[in-house]
């Protein structure tokens, strides 16, 4: 059973995901803390709801990106945190906060730092995802599963899961096709980390196919990164 510490910057779907998979124990693993930048998000009433720690550290005004970041840190350390699960947070995290929680046995080389974009990464990072692929004229869409490293979602891709984009497809119709599959796959990769099943070989995230105690099925197996 791992803790699990998640940012979240707004309304919190993707945390209310995670909650509920841990607590119908398709993820081994309880969310120690949930911390939000953002006074009055959804993801702060969420987690009392479902009786998790909730903290707010806002970011308004704040300069020193840094120092901030390890006040973040300190808060997700004080719960025993395993795994930063971003949901929703909607700031870059810093160098120091990424080798706080970078790779350690436990993790089998893997950074400790997971987020959800709505996209088929490396395609259209950054905000508004689902309005880029509109705009572009993209046949699918989707979303992706990835560690965290320095870059805007440029991290090692753990899993992805395809959204076809279908005609008269507006931003809102195509983003709530992709957030039922963000919802069903952030709970399955954050199991695999749990199980120990996830390794990283260069940029390449490896999934064994058995976990330690037998396989885990997938109603819809997802693209492995």
């Amino acid at each position: 059973m791992i803790r699990l510490g998640v940012l979240a910057s707004g309304g919190g779907t993707n945390l209310q995901a995670l909650l509920d998979a841990c607590a119908g124990g398709r993820v081994d693993a309880q969310v120690a803390v949930v911390l939000s930048n953002v006074p009055g998000a959804g993801a702060l009433e969420r987690a009392r709801r479902a009786g998790a720690p909730a903290e707010v550290l806002p970011s308004k005004g704040v300069a020193d990106r840094a120092a901030y970041d390890l006040t973040l840190v300190e808060a997700l350390r004080a719960h025993r945190v395993d795994l930063v699960c971003l949901a929703g947070y909607m700031r870059l995290v810093t160098p120091g906060f990424l080798r706080a929680f970078g790779p350690d046995d436990a993790s089998r080389g893997c950074p400790r730092v997971m987020n959800i974009h709505p996209a088929l990464l490396p395609s259209f990072p950054g905000l508004h995802a689902a309005r880029q692929a509109l705009d572009y004229g993209a046949r699918v869409a989707g979303c992706t599963v990835h560690f965290v490293d320095e870059g805007t979602d440029t991290g090692p891709i753990i899993a992805q899961a395809v959204v076809p984009v279908l005609q008269g497809d507006d931003e809102a119709a195509l983003s709530a096709r992709i957030q039922a599959e963000e919802h069903r796959l952030y709970p399955q990769a954050v199991q695999w980390f749990a199980q120990g099943r996830l390794s990283l070989e260069g940029r390449r995230v490896r999934l064994d196919r058995c976990a330690p105690h037998g396989p885990s099925p997938l109603r819809n197996p997802p693209l492995e990164g």
